[in-house]
C-alpha cells in the first residue's frame, strides 16, 4: 500500500471519494507545499544576507530552486502516470511553462515594492515584510500554481502520452508488490 493510500484509508468517505478523484491535484498541492517551504527558506535567507538590497533577485533565485524540486517530485510522484515525452522534451517545457509562472510569481512582489512603495523607508520594516510575504508567497504563488497546474497537465504531462507511463508504473507497482509478499 503505498503512502497515499495509507493516508486515504484513515480518510472519512465522503472526503476520500473527493480526494481519489481529485488525486492529482492534491498530490501536487503537497509538492507545492514542500517548495513553498524551499522557496521560502531561500528567499528569506538571501534577502536578509547577500542579496539584502536585491529581494527580486533573491525571490527569482529561490524560485528557480524550487522549480527544480519541483520537477522532479511532481515527474516522479503527481504527474507519474501522465506525460511519455522523452525527457528532454518534458523537461523542457517543464522549465518553460515554469518561467512563465516564475514572471507571474514575481509580478505581485514587484507591484508591491516599486509600485506601491511597501518598502523600507516608506513604510517600517515589519509592513515591507509582511507587504512581501502576501504578495510573493501567497498571492504571486497562488495564482502562479494555477497556472502551472493548467500548463502542466496541458502540455507537459499531457493524458493522451499517459498510456506508456501507466502501463510502465503499473508494471513497475506489480513488481513491488511481489517483492514485497
Amino acid at each position: 500500500m503505498t503512502v497515499v493510500e495509507t493516508v486515504l484509508s484513515r480518510v472519512p468517505e465522503p472526503i476520500r471519494s473527493i480526494l481519489i478523484k481529485h488525486r492529482e491535484l492534491l498530490k501536487f498541492a503537497v509538492v507545492g507545499g514542500t517548495t513553498f517551504i524551499i522557496d521560502n527558506g531561500i528567499w528569506y535567507l538571501l534577502k536578509f544576507t547577500v542579496l539584502e538590497s536585491k529581494p527580486i533577485t533573491a525571490k527569482a533565485i529561490a524560485i528557480i530552486v524550487a522549480t527544480i524540486v519541483s520537477y522532479v517530485l511532481n515527474r516522479e510522484w503527481s504527474f507519474r502516470t501522465r506525460g511519455g515525452r522523452e525527457t528532454h522534451h518534458e523537461a523542457a517545457l517543464f522549465f518553460l511553462i515554469s518561467a512563465g509562472g516564475v514572471i507571474i510569481n514575481l509580478i505581485p512582489p514587484y507591484i508591491s515594492r516599486y509600485w506601491l512603495d511597501l518598502e523600507t523607508p516608506y513604510v517600517a520594516l515589519w509592513a515591507q515584510e509582511l507587504a512581501d510575504f502576501l504578495s510573493g508567497s501567497i498571492i504571486g504563488m497562488l495564482l502562479a500554481m494555477f497556472f502551472r497546474f493548467w500548463g502542466f497537465k496541458r502540455w507537459v504531462f499531457p493524458d493522451e502520452l499517459g498510456r506508456r507511463r501507466r502501463s510502465s508504473v503499473q508494471s513497475d507497482d506489480a513488481e513491488e508488490e511481489l517483492g514485497h509478499s
